[in-house]
């Protein structure tokens, strides 16, 4: 072995165990899988040439995640699988044997573990061998049910994941920061209160037993799972595992992931807005014969026979930069690369994000005429995987494209990584997840608006303040010749604004953005108040607490709600954005007086309703009240698994309360058997308010 060959083991040993242990423990992504993969892949190259391996290789040792809690060892080792982007290898693996394709989740493994009936325990993955017991996360997780209709001992492995719809609706609502769903589930694992972690909507979906092994076909396995309620992974059998038959059921899945045929995938996907709802990183491969799967070798970190995984072909293609664009989006300015038009995937690709700075920095950027190599990773998200000649130096702005304030440099002091910001704290780019929040369906519902097109038109100058959204058909033309547009979708951007220029007044409450005022506390001020009265009373009191006596609202709230109303700045958008809209208030009819004077709390899964919130409505809809803990002011406690041992359970036994299940409460107030809809009336006024 040279010594220029353990340098370069030695740093790609450093470089993959870094990126490794980030992309596991929910901080910022240091490496694409891309390269990742192309990394590890010449690391095996050249233990293989020089036949060393070194001591931390991450050829030899699971990747882990470091969730902090109790170890708990795997009673089944969780090891990874060897991977290909070869179809010929999955058929050359498979031997003629029947095997099962299904999803590979991009989320983080749970083992998941029943006896008698009950969940005894939920642990990590860990390092394959060890891993963190999170059981007391179990009820914050969607998919873990408490208890299942077998009374054996149950071992299952499954992916704990979180949607794209769930992840941009938190990011929007909560103002935190995470790259991907994968990081947002990665960083939830690591929390201590159930109750932070719910709205997260983590979801596990099961992708193989573990015991059982009476069950000889995998796929058998996965049906006695559905059986008992779990919703296991989407799976499709392979009879005769041919390169023609394997790679047809390849392209089946890319068309679920992509939303189109392989040979006609849209240019426009982008990073979080896959047809599949969970993000993917490839597929896995399977066989249906247990048995014989049990029979593989451990290689590395590897079982060689449990299964393998394949991750699509990036196809490369050579450009040139054409300039930079530096896009403002929340609260970084992020650089585009604009480069000549190349073919990929059958698809024209002209632009790709290149994050922040230290990525640009990192593949050596510059400016007009630099040579790239791009892909279309995972075939949806443009991304320049390589510079092959830099020309020039990078041109970092001085100035905010949209305000056109002075920029800064920020490097985060976790993990270095250097962004760009405008050092206006009103400047309309960083109000982009307010604006998303204003469009999206809890707010003003505006179809067709997403935060990327939001930050484009942002970009452009055409959006300052809530009211401009309004204004875009002024822009009708602009929008219709932008790239990625055209005249069809301009046009219904234009007919989704005017559907809604009438509005719910709840609906208005929760696109405004004031702080801590959900769906839930705009309908408790709008049960107490006129809209127009809320608003009137809101800008003109100099009480504080004036709202606090409401039920549910409290003086933290009330403050919040007088001080976003006293706010000039904001009374000005609102009162600009009331003259070009109808709002109308909806109450909420009431079905009857069964529930009157009586104080709830609903915990745990629903079966008669469609959710908690239909529950809820359902109760107001008979003069009661919801609250959101137990306490000594508490009527009943809803709970559908009567002898939880939850805290919400605990707390009702010690203060002597009622715990009913959803069967016992619709026995004692409901006047009939079925489940009333609560239907709202509605009137429309036209609200123009001075402020």
């Amino acid at each position: 072995m040279t010594e220029e060959q353990l340098k370069r083991m030695e740093q790609l040993v450093e470089e993959l165990n870094r990126a490794s242990e980030a992309y596991y423990n929910g901080r910022q992504e240091l490496m694409t899988d891309y390269e990742w993969d192309a990394r590890f892949d010449e690391l095996k190259r050249l233990e293989m040439e020089t036949g060393t391996t070194l001591p931390d290789s991450p050829t030899q040792r699971v990747s882990e995640d470091n969730t902090a809690g109790q170890k708990e060892e795997h009673e089944f080792p969780a090891l990874s699988l060897a991977k290909t982007k070869q179809v010929s290898d999955l058929v050359k693996w498979a031997e003629g044997r029947p095997i099962w394709i299904s999803w590979k989740l991009d989320g983080l493994t749970l083992v998941v573990t029943y006896d008698g009936g009950r969940l005894t325990k939920v642990v990590t993955r860990g390092n394959g061998h060890i891993g963190t017991n999170i059981t007391h996360l179990a009820h914050a997780i969607s998919g873990i049910p408490q208890r299942i209709d077998e009374q054996g001992h149950v071992v299952i492995r499954g992916e704990a994941v979180i949607s794209y719809d769930d992840f941009n609706q938190f990011v929007m609502e909560s103002g935190e920061d995470y790259a991907n769903p994968r990081n947002l589930a990665s960083g939830s694992l690591s929390l201590k209160d159930p109750e932070e972690v719910k709205p997260r909507k983590i979801q596990w979906i099961p992708f193989t037993l573990s015991y059982p092994t009476s069950i000889i076909s995998w796929g058998a396995r996965m049906d006695w799972l559905d059986t008992l309620g779990f919703n296991t992974v989407q799976r499709e059998l392979v009879e005769n595992p041919t390169e023609e038959n394997v790679q047809a059921v390849i392209d089946r899945f890319t068309e679920r992931v992509t939303g189109q045929s392989p040979k006609t995938l849209n240019s426009q996907l982008s990073t979080l807005n896959s047809a599949f709802p969970f993000p993917v990183d490839g597929l896995v491969i399977t066989y249906d014969d247990t048995e014989y799967a049990a029979t593989g070798s451990v290689t590395g970190h590897h079982a060689t026979r449990a299964g393998l995984a394949f991750k699509w072909q990036d196809e490369a293609a050579e450009t040139e930069l054409q300039e930079i664009e530096w896009s403002c989006a929340a609260s970084t300015i992020s650089p585009v690369a604009i480069f000549r038009p190349v073919e990929l995937e059958g698809t024209t690709v002209k632009r790709a994000s290149l994050c922040n700075i230290s990525e640009c920095e990192r593949l050596g950027i510059g400016d007009a005429g630099t040579k790239l190599s791009v892909i279309k990773a995972n075939k949806i998200i443009p991304k320049v995987i390589k510079v092959i000649e830099t020309v020039g130096t990078l041109h970092i702005p001085e100035q905010c494209p949209v305000c056109h304030h002075a920029t800064e440099i920020v490097a985060s002091q976790q993990s270095g990584t250097r962004t760009l910001h405008c050092t206006n704290p009103t400047c309309p780019a960083k109000q982009l997840k307010k604006y998303a929040r204003f469009v999206s369906k809890a707010g003003m519902d505006i179809d067709g608006i997403s935060e990327q097109t939001l930050a484009r038109f942002i970009n452009l100058g055409w959006i300052s303040n809530f009211a401009d959204i309004y204004r875009l058909p002024d822009h009708i033309r602009e929008i219709a010749s932008l790239e990625g547009f055209g005249e069809r979708s301009a046009a219904n951007i234009v007919k989704s604004i005017e559907k809604a220029r009438e509005v719910d007044a709840q609906r208005l409450l929760i696109a405004l953005s004031i702080p801590k005022c959900g769906a839930d506390v705009a309908k408790r001020l709008l049960g107490a108040y006129a809209f127009g009265d809320l608003m009137e009373t809101a800008s003109i009191t100099d009480d504080n607490d004036h709202f606090a006596h409401i039920d549910g609202i409290g003086p933290e709230r009330s403050a919040l709600i007088v001080g976003w109303f006293h706010d000039e700045d904001n009374t000005k958008v609102l009162s600009d954005l009331l003259s070009l809209i109808k709002v109308r208030q909806q109450q909420q009819q009431r079905s009857g007086n069964q529930c009157e004077g009586l104080t709830f709390v609903i915990t745990g899964d629903v079966h008669h309703f469609k959710n908690r919130n239909e529950l809820k409505a359902y109760i107001e809809a008979r003069g009661g009240k919801v609250a959101g803990s137990v306490s000594g002011s508490t009527s009943f406690l809803i709970n559908n698994d009567v002898t939880s041992t939850s805290g919400k359970n605990k707390k009702a036994k010690e203060l002597g309360i009622p715990i009913l299940s959803e069967d016992d409460f619709l026995s004692r107030f409901s006047a009939d058997d079925q489940v009333e809809e609560v239907r709202p009336t509605t009137s429309a006024t036209q609200l123009s308010l001075d402020f």
